[in-house]
């Protein structure tokens, strides 16, 4: 499989008509991981599904790694859109659109069971970045998935809006309700006000801004402690850059003390425990 086409979104949320200010460093990354890393790390057989083409991840835990990008995991123990205790050695930001098939089939195939073996035991921290580049149904769903958040129930709600088959029935308003409600949102009529309201447009904005700052032109993209991979590859690629990254904060000072981690329903608690890893 390989990472979905670029798309091209509405004139509101156009990369182009949204000025990104950047540290000299982010930009020089910024342009290797919107040309280089595509080019690097794109699955070699489009549309096989169970490709076992895997994405090379150095030997060396430095190559590829940019310091800068590190930054950008936020590791705030109260994000409802992120699974994993905040102090995890490991931070995979992914870049992503629920109307993007490869990031639906990752939230399937492959996260779940990063969850089950690295997220559980602490290692991993998953920080979630709405990234919505498919128009206007892209954006209100992306906005609901924060209104579910919440209440704590954003990863119910991504796995029903990643359910097999779900971005085909639309995301139009009757359908984010009826989403949430599959989700276990306990106040529909909050949900439904926040997910118009200015903080769910903030919110969103700020995750697409810093997904355009990076130069990701497709979904998904990730970070894994500042190293950049373009689409859904298979489980080794991430694998392998978890483990390296693993291997290199170990010889780093220990990452601050979080008193708590993110407990939306189907979080990890401050043990690193995760419920819901079956998502």
């Amino acid at each position: 499989m390989s990472a979905s086409p670029s798309a091209k979104t509405s004139s509101k949320t156009s990369a182009k008509s949204r000025p990104v200010v950047i540290v000299a460093g982010v930009a020089a990354a910024a342009v290797l991981l919107g040309v280089v890393s595509y080019t690097a790390t794109k699955p070699a057989s489009p549309g096989a599904s169970g490709s076992s083409a895997v994405a090379e991840v150095s030997a060396d835990p430095a190559a590829g790694v940019y310091p800068e990008l590190e930054a950008y995991a936020r590791r705030d123990a109260s994000d409802g859109l992120a699974l994993g205790r905040a102090d995890a050695p490991v931070v995979l930001i992914e870049y992503a659109d629920f109307k993007c098939g490869y990031c639906g089939k990752f939230a399937r195939d492959t996260e779940p069971l990063l969850v089950e073996k690295y997220v559980k035991g602490g290692t991993l921290r998953i920080e979630w970045r709405n990234f919505p580049i498919f128009g206007e149904e892209s954006e209100a769903v992306a906005r609901a998935s924060w209104a579910a958040g919440q209440q704590g129930r954003f990863w119910e709600f991504h796995k029903a809006a990643y359910a097999e088959g779900a971005k085909e029935k639309g995301f139009g308003k009757d359908r984010l309700a009826a989403l949430a409600k599959e989700a276990g949102v306990p106040d529909a009529a909050r949900f439904a006000k926040d997910s118009e309201g200015a903080a769910a447009r903030a919110a969103v904005g700020r995750d697409q801004e810093q997904g355009y700052s990076l130069g990701a032109t497709s979904t998904p993209s990730f970070l894994v402690n500042g190293r950049p991979i373009a689409g859904a590859q298979p489980l080794e690629t991430f694998t392998e850059a978890i483990e390296a990254a693993a291997r290199t904060a170990k010889k780093q000072p220990a990452k601050p003390s979080a008193t708590a981690t993110a407990t939306p329903s189907g979080a990890p608690s401050a043990s690193g425990a995760a419920s819901g890893a079956g998502r």
